[in-house]
């Protein structure tokens, strides 16, 4: 039997131009016209609890986040927390190294490619102090991701991924240890897809649009349904390696204005590719946006929420005076 996985992160950026439930481990290391501004909310300081873990993160050259984590004890090993991947993903350097028991092969479809490689049983992830057993996680190269391993939405379900970029760290939690809801201007529901955060209501240039809140993307991609709706033009050739190392030519363009909720981001660079990933997802024929790292780093901090099903923005202070976003 061959397991099929969908893992869209684009792992080498771009060329320019042309799931089992953790156990805790105490002791364990809308219309297109502008909306309406909401009240201002007072921005207050998250203070994690003593049984939350707030993780620095290394600023990679593909601007993604990493962790570490440890397996079965050994370790710490550097992870990319990817709100993307369908399933969490280790190295051959790390299945040798841990003597990991192959389970047969799997498809793994990425942004530019679909392959097949060797699945492997991973017991004993830990990171923020949880632990996950019995996981069937698919071998990709370090060379190709940038790191040891990818956390998969197979281990995110039920929790919160906090992404504080001005301290650039990146925190996994229940809600309520991150501390909730406070401080965030701006709180978007999202539907739950393949285990994805896909916020549906998104207008892109007058457009509606799919949004998918993806960690593990460098940059926003979007996909060639979006592209014939835009019609775009300026466009600059670009190319993109994916999570198996092959390649993808795309078209560099900026949409005019971005319409999420309440909140609009102008002059939004989106790279429009033809990926097969899209189709996988179900929005082969339908504009869908895939929302990367160079996009959420316009806030201060972005909180992906997979139990209640949510996406919620901090507007950094500067928001105003920023031509590329603003809240309303």
């Amino acid at each position: 039997m061959i397991t099929t996985l969908w893992l869209t992160v684009a792992a080498s950026g771009l060329a320019l131009p042309s799931a089992p439930a953790p156990t805790d481990r105490p002791d364990a290391a809308a219309p297109t016209a502008p909306v309406p501004a909401p009240a201002p909310a007072a921005d207050i300081p998250i203070s994690p609890t003593e049984t939350s873990v707030v993780l620095d993160s290394e600023q990679d050259r593909y601007l993604r986040m990493t962790v570490p984590v440890t397996i079965e004890g050994f370790g710490p090993f550097r992870f990319m927390v990817d709100t993307g991947a369908q399933a969490t993903v280790v190295t051959p350097e790390l299945r040798d190294q841990l003597q990991l028991r192959s389970l047969g092969v799997a498809t793994v479809i990425g942004m530019a490619s679909v392959r097949q490689v060797e699945l492997v049983q991973l017991d004993g992830l830990e990171f923020a102090e949880r632990v996950f057993d019995a996981l069937r996680t698919p071998l990709l190269e370090n060379r190709h991701i940038g790191a040891d391993g990818i956390i998969g939405l197979d281990s995110l379900q039920g929790l919160r991924v906090l992404l504080d970029f001005r301290d650039d760290t990146i925190a996994v939690d229940d809600a309520s240890a991150l501390g909730g809801n406070t401080g965030y201007e701006i709180v978007v529901r999202a539907r739950n897809k393949l285990g994805r955060m896909i916020i549906t209501n998104a207008v892109v240039d007058g457009v509606r649009t799919a949004l998918i809140v993806d960690t593990g993307a460098q940059w926003s991609i979007g996909n060639a349904a979006l592209q014939r709706r835009l019609r775009t033009r300026m466009q600059t050739d670009v190319t993109a390696n994916d999570v198996n190392g092959a390649s993808i030519a795309g078209k560099l363009s900026f949409a005019h204005n971005v319409v999420i909720d309440q909140m609009q981001l102008h002059s939004m660079p989106i790279t429009f590719a033809d990926a097969p990933a899209f189709a996988a997802l179900g929005y082969g024929d339908k504009p869908a946006l895939i929302l990367g790292m160079e996009s959420l780093r316009l806030f201060d901090r972005v909180a992906i929420d997979f139990a209640q099903r949510k996406v919620l923005f901090d507007m950094p202070a500067s928001a105003k005076r920023d031509s590329r976003m603003r809240p309303g």
